[in-house]
């Protein structure tokens, strides 16, 4: 249920604002060390992992002009992330290094999910960028220190590269995505656009002894209460280079949300009853 602040133009303008307030304190009073905004010179020599997500995909009923206007917002986020080094002991923050998305900087109106329901907003669409850091960040050393997500599947799958369930929702400036440097080297993020992609890497000042990957399992559309919802698992396992040996098995979530669009015009989904 939607919280009373949200359905209230008043309140929820105070909400988001004194929300707002509490993130900047806690940036400026709350003892992390966080990244610095000042991006390295050269690239790090070892890539860790690299993604690349379609910039334009197929959603019905939405205006092809907000994608468009995302991947002018994207460009401009991408490269005050570009190049940053998370060095040991240092924290991540996506928009402490972003900053606030105002048209005053150039960013443009796009699509942004809200409770459910598709609006345009300034800087909306930036959340591609979160996801694909996380589903990078998910395959390195690093730790996640903070996360949101969707708590609904708006649309159908078009052109998936990673499982369902790993993305990672941003709102200027308190709805973040974090992650730590728990280890003893230094990581480097590189994000770039192409024509049809925004690409990134995660790379290393030193080569790594594990390697990592996240895999899916129980995924299933199950039917209950004339709802239908979407459920995974998602495990990361930790590989010996050199030995080939797998070193640890972690699950990192457990997702169940409500699905919006019509499965029954999708042959591909099979749904199963709750209680199969």
């Amino acid at each position: 249920m939607r919280p009373f602040s949200s359905r209230n133009p008043f309140f929820y303008r105070v909400s988001v604002g004194l929300r707002r307030f509490l993130r900047r304190c806690s940036w400026l009073f709350g003892g992390v060390k966080y990244c610095s905004s000042c991006p390295s010179g050269e690239p790090f020599p070892f890539v860790v992992v690299s993604h690349r997500s379609l910039l334009l995909r197929k959603l019905e009923g939405t205006d092809i002009a907000l994608q468009k206007n995302k991947v002018q917002s994207l460009h401009i986020a991408a490269s005050l992330i570009d190049g940053v080094v998370v060095g040991s002991g240092e924290v991540f923050s996506f928009w402490k290094l972003v900053g606030k998305p105002s048209s005053s900087r150039g960013f443009l109106p796009g699509l942004q999910l809200s409770f459910g329901k598709l609006i345009s907003m300034t800087g909306g669409g930036l959340c591609q960028l979160s996801n694909l850091l996380h589903w990078m960040v998910l395959q390195t050393p690093l730790s996640v220190t903070e996360r949101h997500r969707h708590s609904t599947d708006p649309f159908p799958d078009y052109k998936r590269l990673v499982p369902f369930g790993t993305g990672a929702t941003v709102f200027y400036n308190y709805i973040d995505l974090g992650f730590r440097n728990d280890s003893s080297v230094s990581f480097q993020l590189k994000v770039w656009m192409e024509e049809e992609y925004l690409c990134g890497e995660i790379r290393c000042s030193k080569a790594l002894p594990f390697s990592y990957s996240v895999v899916e399992k129980k995924h299933r559309f199950v039917r209950g209460n004339d709802t239908v919802f979407r459920e995974n698992e998602l495990w990361r396992i930790e590989t010996d280079k050199v030995t080939s040996r797998v070193a640890s098995e972690k699950l990192l979530f457990r997702n169940r949300v409500e699905v919006l669009y019509d499965v029954s015009e999708i042959p591909e989904i099979e749904v199963e009853e709750a209680g199969e």
